[in-house]
């Protein structure tokens, strides 16, 4: 039995497949078409629906974790004796020697690789990324490709809808400890694409080179009380080891009664002594009202501008709600609600990293083509449900810009199709027969393919990136999207079209694969 931790690199490298994905191999090696070429596609199906609201586009992420297990990973040793041992239910083995010796020949290297980047704005039942290579390889990839993927895209839209809730104010990243155990790091670099600030968890912002963030706790506070040094005394010491980064908690005890008041008193001897507090948490109450008589509080003792960060159980509602309060309560105790709006700071913890509401995005990995002859020959699934049935070929996506330089709509053609210099453009609805529309190239701005090459010829094209790379392009693709697709609770449905040529491929390819069914 090989050591534990080489369990674990399989575990996690070549063997993040399900079963079936090698056996489709086996069967492919088989038949002789293994090394056929083949083109598979990412995708989701749907948004995130949270119940009480919804989010109405998704952020890309997780390009980077799936070109790093690319790079990493191939069948080693102990990944294919595991395999070997592996047995039918006629105890003979499952996978025969031939196959495992190909298996552990072969590489993710061969495959290639396009993407639309991370820190996008992308829409359901848009082509995500597009992988070519031979058809057993490709097939392989499918767990491994989504599991990273899903999650992350799941998490980077959870945090800019945070993020877009909070106003522009600083989202800070509290829910490793919750987190789905080592992904967490994948999920806290995801939420930092997708709008978080900063997160508490040292080892993801050391890997995303970032500050981290944090403060004390209530245990530190806890264990100067049970000394006898008290809440002041608490505040004191912490201030004593970190003078010019000193925010407190303050409802350990009494927020307004003995919190904020100890807090103001520390405060001041800090300002004595030449250095300026950074500031206070809460995190519990109703924290709009205790953020505004803390900010009155503050105010009175002469410290105006220093944050006020809310924690405890936040997510965008939850924000979104404190930020309504803070505009119609904050009046009625002298205190400027755009003032202190403009110093908050916001800790979202447990449901950023779970994707509370909804912890799981709808994504797939379908065949769309083989290539025979030189050509690539469409592949189709069809479904009784009208939004599985797969669109085939080998496509492109392009999105255009409207007159005030918002996106419209993005648009699947075939590959080689001159979409941008179509003089009119007849876009179909990818299941709706009857839906369709005809577009003029006077009323479209720009034009702007989408997929990038990301995995070529053996290695990789993007990244690894800093993770501002991203979370720039995130900015300018929300500042180009129209605030209906924005909103939490219903928002606009954005248009997702494709163009007459690709329409005209998919009816045809779904009669024929019909015609063959019923041969």
């Amino acid at each position: 039995m090989p050591p534990p931790d080489q369990l674990r690199r399989a575990a996690n490298g070549p063997l993040l497949v399900d079963l079936y994905e090698l056996t489709m191999a086996q069967l492919y090696f088989n038949e002789g078409i293994h090394e056929m070429p083949a083109m598979f596609e990412h995708f989701f199906r749907s948004y995130p629906d949270y119940g009480t609201h919804q989010a109405g586009y998704c952020i890309q992420a997780g390009l980077e974790g799936v070109l790093d297990w690319i790079e990493q990973h191939r069948f080693d040793q102990t990944a294919i004796g595991y395999l070997r041992s592996l047995t039918d239910r006629g105890d003979g083995p499952l996978f025969t020697d031939p196959f495992l010796e190909w298996l552990e020949a072969m590489s993710f290297r061969d495959l290639r690789l396009w993407s639309i980047p991370e820190g996008r704005v992308v829409h359901a039942g848009v082509t995500l990324s597009i992988i070519t290579g031979p058809l057993a390889v490709a097939q392989i990839l499918e767990t491994a490709l989504l599991n990273q993927f899903s999650y992350q895209t799941l998490i980077a839209t959870k945090a800019s809808l945070v993020a877009e809730s909070a106003r522009g104010r600083p989202t800070l990243e509290f829910g490793v400890r919750r987190g789905p155990q080592f992904g967490a790091a994948a999920g806290t670099r995801a939420a930092l694409i997708g709008g978080a600030s900063s997160t508490s968890y040292v080892g993801a912002a050391m890997l995303a080179g970032v500050q981290p963030t944090g403060t004390h706790g209530h245990s530190m506070v806890q264990a100067m009380m049970a000394l006898g040094r008290g809440e002041l005394g608490a505040f004191q010491a912490y201030a004593r080891s970190f003078p010019d980064s000193c925010l407190l908690l303050v409802d350990t005890v009494d927020t307004l009664a003995s919190g904020l008041p100890n807090a103001v008193r520390v405060f001041t001897e800090l300002r004595d002594q030449g250095h300026e507090p950074l500031g206070i948490r809460l995190d519990s109450g109703d924290l709009a009202h205790l953020a505004i008589r803390s900010a009155q509080q503050l105010n009175a003792a002469g410290f105006t501008d220093q944050t006020i960060v809310l924690s405890s159980g936040l997510d965008e509602l939850a924000i979104w709600q404190i930020l309504t309060q803070i505009d119609q309560e904050a009046a009625g105790y002298g205190v400027d609600a755009d003032h202190l709006i403009d110093r908050l700071a916001f800790g979202v913890g447990t449901k950023l990293l779970t994707s509370d509401g909804d912890p799981s995005l709808d994504s797939v990995y379908k065949l769309v083509a083989i290539e025979r002859d030189g050509s690539w020959v469409p592949a189709v699934k069809i479904s009784d449900s009208p939004q599985k049935t797969v669109t085939p070929g080998h496509k492109q996506v392009v999105r255009l810009y409207d007159q005030r330089g918002l996106a419209a709509a993005d648009v699947l053609g075939l590959e080689g199709e001159d979409i941008a210099g179509a003089d009119h453009l007849m876009l179909r609805h990818p299941i709706r027969h009857d839906f369709h529309r005809t577009v003029d190239r006077s009323d479209i701005q720009r034009v702007e393919s989408l997929l990038e090459p990301a995995w070529l010829d053996g290695k990789r094209i993007i990244g690894p990136e800093p993770i501002d790379q991203p979370r720039g392009r995130r900015a300018a693709d929300m500042a180009r999207l129209d605030p209906g697709v924005r909103r939490l609770m219903n928002p606009h449905v954005y248009h997702v079209s494709l163009t007459q040529a690709l329409w005209e491929l998919k009816q045809e390819t779904v009669e024929s694969a019909g015609d063959g069914w019923q041969d």
